[in-house]
């Protein structure tokens, strides 16, 4: 049975061993990243991800399941599999940060490591260059308040680079509140935060997350402005020529992609 995420407090001091196992296999690791932009695939995808035979990536994904990482959605005989929560995807970017980069042996690393620079999905919404221009821009029209949207690790009390911010209370001014308006953001009722944000792993400023980073990325796919890549860089995002021209005309700014990217 798969362990609860809260369990793991009630014994005393963490065990960072049974995580860092799960996530320190290749094959496991480059399952766990394909499934950070909050997709749930299937098991013969997951195996390409991967790298290994379906067999082999079928014993991974037991393993992640019952160390309480992944969780199994049914659909009749099909399984699809994703990340067991926002806390783990969380984590996940967190060790992002921690972890050297791959060495970039080819031109096709050199392209993945720029797109996912350029814009990616952290979790359900924007990060990257992307997310944190959208940041900058929506601080800078006073449509978000409560920061500067930068990352000042000598002062921070809790925030920590490729992590959920804890440090700044950003809120939506009632100007805010009329752009998301006006742009067909819609906010869905629930018990999630509406704003927070993410200290960008690649960037080292401020991203939007909570319910509204969530929905204005939905928008944006909505509008066209963004696409997801079918294959070959997990989490990245192409910006169309309408996102292009969407984010000049609402954010104020001019997103010119890298041409590998």
């Amino acid at each position: 049975m798969p362990k609860k995420q809260d369990d793991l407090r009630l014994g005393g001091e963490a065990d960072f061993t049974s995580p860092a196992e799960l996530v320190g296999h290749p094959a496991r690791s480059a399952i766990l990243l394909a499934l950070l932009d909050g997709r749930a695939l299937p098991m013969s995808v997951l195996a390409v991800e991967a790298g290994v035979a379906p067999s082999t990536t079928s014993a991974h994904l037991t393993r992640l399941t019952e160390g309480g990482l992944l969780r199994v959605r049914r659909q009749g005989r099909h399984a699809y599999y994703e990340l067991a929560s926002a806390r783990v995807a969380e984590a996940l970017e967190a060790l992002a940060r921690l972890a050297p980069p791959r060495p970039v042996r080819s031109l096709r690393g050199d392209g993945r490591a720029r797109a996912l620079r350029s814009a990616r999905t952290c979790y359900d919404h924007l990060a990257g260059q992307l997310g944190v221009e959208v940041m900058r821009s929506l601080l800078a029209s006073h449509a978000l308040e409560g920061g500067d949207g930068l990352h000042h690790p000598e002062s921070s009390g809790h925030d920590r680079l490729s992590a959920p911010g804890k440090d700044i209370e950003y809120h939506v001014t009632e100007t805010g509140w009329e752009f998301f308006g006006g742009l067909g953001v819609v906010v869905p009722a629930g018990r999630r935060k509406v704003v927070r944000y993410c200290v960008d792993w690649t960037e080292q400023r401020h991203h939007l997350a909570g319910a509204l980073g969530a929905a204005l990325l939905t928008r944006a796919e909505e509008l066209g402005w963004v696409a997801r890549r079918a294959k070959g860089v997990p989490r990245a995002l192409r910006v169309t020529d309408e996102g292009r021209e969407g984010f000049a005309e609402f954010f104020g700014f001019d997103f010119a992609q890298p041409e590998a990217a």
